[in-house]
């Protein structure tokens, strides 16, 4: 693939059909591909990135291993993600996300730091995980800070909602697990309320969850707290 290949095929985020529309729980801003961006895109696509197809990854081809398999939706800058994984190497991470800058961050960092237990994708999550990701496959999924849409008329924009959350459920293998992180109350609360009523899904915990030793905090994070804005875990399991 050539690099005019591989700049075309990175401005191709979500799949189009006619004049069709959907919410979307994102908006995009800035969507430039500038000189360095595309020395990044050009030096380390190729090995820790991969698109969009539609046809079920083999996820043994994509890492050259069979370990287990992690999803985080929306992974901003991705500091957390490149420390996930070095925290817990026993585990292969995808990585979902629109924006170009957080994009284009983290794949340089896991180029630069040769973390080979990360791929990323920039899509819309929704597509990849409908024609990309097999039913009873995924170890886990990760949602950390998701954004809150903070206006009651942009709720219906918020990525989790009693149908996702099914469509999630689904994507599961048997004991593995669902893990949001946020500083929005109300956004936690929600989810949790709605999440007692998914038949697929169990809270171990009966509400919140303790905080994991292998999830860093990010400067979003560290912000929120500096806010006083209660940080709300959420951790569901597949029966």
């Amino acid at each position: 693939m050539t690099d005019e290949d591989l700049f075309k095929r990175i401005d191709e985020i979500e799949i189009r059909k006619g004049k069709e529309r959907t919410i979307k729980s994102y908006v995009l801003r800035n969507n430039v591909l500038s000189d360095r961006y595309k020395k990044v895109i050009s030096d380390y696509m190729p090995s820790h990135g991969f698109f969009f197809e539609d046809k079920i990854l083999d996820y043994e081809s994509l890492f050259g291993n069979p370990n287990p398999v992690v999803i985080e939706i929306g992974f901003g800058m991705g500091d957390t993600t490149s420390e996930i994984a070095i925290r817990r190497p026993e585990c292969n991470y995808i990585g979902i996300e629109v924006f170009l800058h957080g994009f284009v961050n983290l794949l340089e960092d896991l180029g630069k730091r040769n973390i080979d237990n990360v791929k990323i994708i920039r899509f819309n999550a929704v597509d990849v995980l409908e024609h990309m990701i097999a039913d009873g496959s995924v170890e886990g999924f990760h949602i950390f800070f998701p954004d809150p849409w903070q206006k009651k008329r942009h709720h219906k924009r918020r990525l989790m909602n009693p149908a996702f959350l099914h469509f999630l459920a689904t994507k599961l293998r048997k004991g593995g697990y669902i893990y949001m992180v946020t500083d929005w109350e109300e956004y936690a609360e929600e989810v949790l309320g709605f999440s007692a009523e998914e038949s697929l899904l169990d809270n171990p915990f009966g509400g919140y969850a303790p905080p994991v030793t292998w999830r860093p905090v990010t400067k979003f994070e560290q912000k929120g707290m500096d806010k006083e804005h209660a940080i709300s875990e959420i951790w569901l399991e597949r029966r």
